[in-house]
């Protein structure tokens, strides 16, 4: 991955106040989102009772659900519907985490990289510069061409951290069913805190396989767009962490369906990306798992992104996400 697009969409209120909300692709089709927000959606939301975000966000699934149930829709949804909770939060001074729950004030994250390409020693020194930033559990990927090469990776890393701090490893789908229980059994000497989508999220009984023989806790979502592929991901391909993406899963309104299905299956929920917005999110509800910070986040383009001490993430106190954006920044990237 080489370069990101982000999809940024602001509310304007009869009372004055704005919500902004965004979504990101790694590297194309955000034009195409960006034309659904803009000729689709934008006459949804003309005129609408922004207290409503429930009615809002059914009216926008029912009508683009012949194109959408997923993809692209999803993405263009989870825009808009941030910047509904974000003008709502402006509306009632209250800080999302607070808005949605306030279950705490804050999250514990962990260091995820793109750093397949990266070496034993190499990821050792990445392993050692997260843990100066602060982080107290850390996230590899895994998935070379030799077994042997991640099972060697993930032992330097496990010798870098010690024996208690979390660690996990990401396939991004790259093995086959039979593949991944092979590497299961390999990394469950390093006592691995989950394995992250070790193949495609569609085949349930195959992820439900890898979780009963490989023997780790299996996370997955980012992939997923509905609710009803986390249902069945859950029901019936037994991952232990849920991992919906705020910025793709139809904004925080669905989010937090998800949180609530992991919660009454007695799961803890975790995240995908743009931590800014996910600290809110898993401080809001009382199953929170650890918050991924990625490698490429939107640091750079926000003015006042959280802080990271002692493994802890401290949700902010501003009206609504707070997510202030360097706009004079952004504007050298614009795409018109």
């Amino acid at each position: 991955m080489t370069h990101f697009e982000v999809v940024l969409v602001q509310l304007r209120s009869d009372c004055g106040l704005a919500g902004i909300g965004y979504t990101y692709t790694i590297g194309s089709g955000g034009a195409a989102i960006r034309s659904l927000i803009a000729c689709d959606m934008a006459s949804m939301l003309l005129g609408a009772d922004a207290n409503r975000i429930e009615e809002i966000w059914e009216r926008m699934w029912r009508r683009l659900h012949y194109i959408g149930r997923g993809g692209l829709v999803a993405f263009a949804m989870s825009a808009v519907d941030i910047a509904m909770w974000d003008l709502k939060g402006q509306r009632e001074n209250q800080p999302l985490w607070k808005l949605l729950g306030g279950h705490s004030s804050q999250a514990r994250a962990y260091a995820g990289g793109i750093d397949l390409q990266l070496g034993p020693d190499e990821l050792v020194e990445q392993t050692r510069d997260n843990l100066r930033k602060g982080f107290r559990a850390i996230k590899i990927k895994v998935g070379r061409d030799k077994l042997s090469e991640d099972v060697a990776r993930l032992r330097a890393v496990r010798d870098c951290v010690g024996p208690d701090m979390p660690l996990m490893v990401d396939a991004n789908m790259r093995y086959t069913v039979e593949q991944a229980i092979r590497a299961a059994r390999s990394f469950r000497d390093y006592d691995v805190y989950w394995f992250e989508e070790p193949t495609i999220p569609d085949d349930y009984k195959g992820m439900a396989r890898i979780a009963i023989e490989g023997g780790l806790p299996i996370a997955a979502g980012e992939n997923l767009h509905t609710i009803y592929e986390f249902r069945h991901t859950i029901e019936d391909a037994k991952i232990a962490f849920p991992e919906p993406d705020v910025s793709n899963i139809g904004g925080i309104t669905n989010w937090m369906r998800v949180a609530k299905l992991a919660y009454a299956h007695n799961l803890p929920v975790t995240s995908h990306g743009v931590h800014e917005l996910h600290l809110h999110l898993l401080a809001a509800v009382p199953n929170a798992s650890l918050l991924e910070v990625h490698s490429f986040g939107l640091e750079r383009f926000i003015t006042n992104p959280p802080k990271l001490k002692n493994g802890i993430m401290q949700a902010p106190n501003a009206p609504g996400h707070g997510v202030q954006f360097d706009w004079e920044r952004l504007s050298e990237f614009e795409i018109k």
